[in-house]
């Protein structure tokens, strides 16, 4: 059973990272941008000579790693799956910068027996130097193996979609190397990678990083929406099937305000990412 005290007590230290151009333009081709090598708007992130950073770029820096699988904690790691995913950036990302995290389990509760848990980790992405806030993330896992350990019910709060037709349709073909490529970003999980490993874990094929799509997601709607990708302000999402490297999303997405949208994304008529909320800064 898992220990719930040791979980919320978890120290996490004060992980520090530096970062160049170049981390930040392997990010962005890990999200697939620069497919087309002569779309201007793509190659601003890509482009040292005047970088702009996409602001998802910040959700992999200064990462706590496979803290979970640490045995005192007493989880099913095989069991646990990566929910959802929400983050704010208050701040844009410099081309390159010193940075710190600061993270802790802001929730833990308990679906029930057979149900599962649901853990929510709070990140705080910092700039090490003149302490500006980049980012403050919410990991959400829900813990398949785990529930039933006393703790408090957790709460259900799905948000409704907009109903009728979206107003924006836009599609985005993933690389066959997807993967190989986001995973030099810092997640290492063979699952992403080695054929053997999907396959125990009852998939076809290795599949892609659910925060790949979250990339993907913010840049791709911001795009067909008519807005800078680095003027995004908030992004979160729900992972709600998987996708495999080669595929292509289609985004559907409803407008809220002028900065504002709602979202899901489709592999056919099979929805992978649901609940998504958008917003972009004044540009």
């Amino acid at each position: 059973m898992i220990d719930s005290a040791a979980i919320l007590a978890y120290d996490f230290g004060r992980p520090q990272q530096s970062y160049v151009p170049r981390d930040a333009i392997l990010y962005a081709l890990g999200v697939g941008l620069g497919a087309d090598p002569l779309d201007v708007g793509e190659l601003a992130f890509l482009d040292e000579r005047a970088l702009s950073v996409l602001p998802t770029f910040a959700v992999t820096l200064c990462s706590p790693g496979m803290w979970i699988r640490d045995p005192a904690l007493g989880v099913d790691f095989g069991k646990l799956v990566h929910s959802a995913q929400s983050a704010q950036f208050p701040n844009p990302l410099p081309p390159q910068a010193h940075v710190r995290g600061e993270a802790e389990v802001i929730s833990l509760t308990d679906r029930g027996e057979g149900k599962g848990a649901v853990l929510v980790l709070e990140r705080r992405i910092i700039d090490a130097d003149s302490g500006q806030l980049y980012c403050r993330l919410h990991q959400t896992l829900l813990l398949r193996g785990d529930g039933g350990f006393g703790g408090p019910a957790a709460p259900r709060a799905d948000a409704a979609m907009p109903e009728g037709e979206p107003e924006l349709v836009t599609p985005f073909a993933t690389s066959p190397r997807a993967a190989l490529i986001y995973r030099l970003s810092g997640d290492w999980n063979p699952l992403h990678f080695d054929p053997a490993v999907a396959a125990k874990a009852g998939f076809s094929r290795p599949i892609l990083h659910g925060l790949a799509s979250y990339g993907i997601a913010g840049a791709a709607i911001s795009r067909v929406a008519g807005k800078d990708p680095a003027t995004l302000a908030s992004l979160a999402c729900r992972f709600s099937g998987i996708v495999l490297p080669g595929e292509e999303l289609e985004f559907r997405v409803w407008r809220s305000a002028d900065n504002a949208a709602r979202f899901t994304a489709h592999i056919g008529e099979r929805k992978v990412l649901d609940e998504g909320e958008i917003a972009w800064r004044d540009q």
